[in-house]
């Protein structure tokens, strides 16, 4: 396992293109929220699109629910929203759920699939669907990664380039499907623990925490940067959103997803901090607020910055 340092590999963000639109800088598709069984999770898809559009992403579409979308647009009404059809209230019916999900995954430059997306058969399906194709990247985060850990064979449906971002929970559950034995809490193992996730799987791993690791299996990163104004709702959907929306932007030039997640995560790190110093705060945070301070954050990567 090789510890990459942030001055290797790529060191700045590509320019913005001039006269570009839109269509320039990617759709990032957003595939969560749930309504049902005692759980009300809206505002999860309308943070990670936020997250997407502060990243600098052309276009962030969230697809979910007519009820999630009526909530989540309020929050996010720069993005576009896409409904997923329903065989009762709160309950997602399987076939038409699949097929829009299909149709949106084959028009995105990147997939974000699972905040607030709740736990069953029609979720699991969709996960899947995100996983097994190999056109998009695809961000699996938070309910998706439970999803997921459901799947004895999970090994087998990864052939998507993809990056998990597990917290410790999320990855205890899923490590225990894949006979992954490294801790994720311990501090002295955190990296291994990823970069073995990342192996299994094939794919990136981003473990939350203090001391964000970042590994693809072969490089190993570790922030050094973040503030504990961060722990606090809604700060890991704004994380899948700037990743996804850095993929969605540069994956194309050529950035890798390595790279894609460590200028998310190092961005997000210090939005963090430079929250906490405007308002000489250790704690207050709200997710939203968050955003607001990741184009910033990413403006110091860029050449001249």
């Amino acid at each position: 396992m090789q510890h990459a340092p942030w001055e290797d590999g790529v060191r700045t963000l590509p320019p913005r293109t001039p006269g570009g639109h839109k269509g320039t800088f990617g759709t990032v598709t957003i595939v969560g929220g749930s309504v049902g069984h005692g759980r009300y999770m809206v505002g999860a898809p309308a943070l990670v699109a936020l997250g997407a559009l502060r990243s600098g992403a052309g276009l962030a579409k969230i697809v979910a629910s007519q009820e999630v979308l009526g909530h989540a647009m309020g929050v996010c009404p720069s993005a576009t929203g896409i409904s997923l059809p329903e065989r009762a209230p709160g309950e997602l019916e399987m076939a038409g759920a699949i097929s829009v999900f299909d149709e949106q995954a084959g028009a995105a430059h990147a997939l974000v699939v699972g905040p607030g997306m709740g736990v069953g058969d029609v979720e699991r399906a969709m996960v899947l669907r995100g996983v097994q194709q190999d056109q998009v990247p695809v961000v699996v985060d938070a309910d998706a990664i439970t999803n997921l850990a459901e799947i004895p064979e999970l090994w087998r449906d990864f052939r998507a380039g993809a990056i998990l971002t597990p917290h410790p929970g999320e990855f205890a559950r899923l490590a225990k499907t894949l006979r992954v034995t490294q801790s994720a809490t311990d501090d002295a193992t955190r990296p291994a623990a990823a970069s073995a996730l990342a192996q299994k799987l094939g794919c990136v791993v981003v473990l939350k925490g203090q001391g964000t690791v970042v590994s693809d299996g072969q490089r190993t990163w570790v922030c050094g940067r973040g503030h504990a104004c961060l722990a606090t709702a809604g700060t890991g959907d704004v994380l899948a959103g700037v990743i996804g929306g850095l993929v969605a932007q540069h994956a194309r030039g050529g950035m890798s997803l390595f790279d894609a997640a460590r200028f998310g995560v190092e961005a997000h790190a210090r939005a963090g901090e430079a929250w906490a110093s405007a308002h000489a705060a250790q704690a207050g945070l709200l997710a939203a607020e968050l955003a607001d301070e990741i184009p910033r954050q990413l403006e110091a990567f860029r050449p001249g910055g």
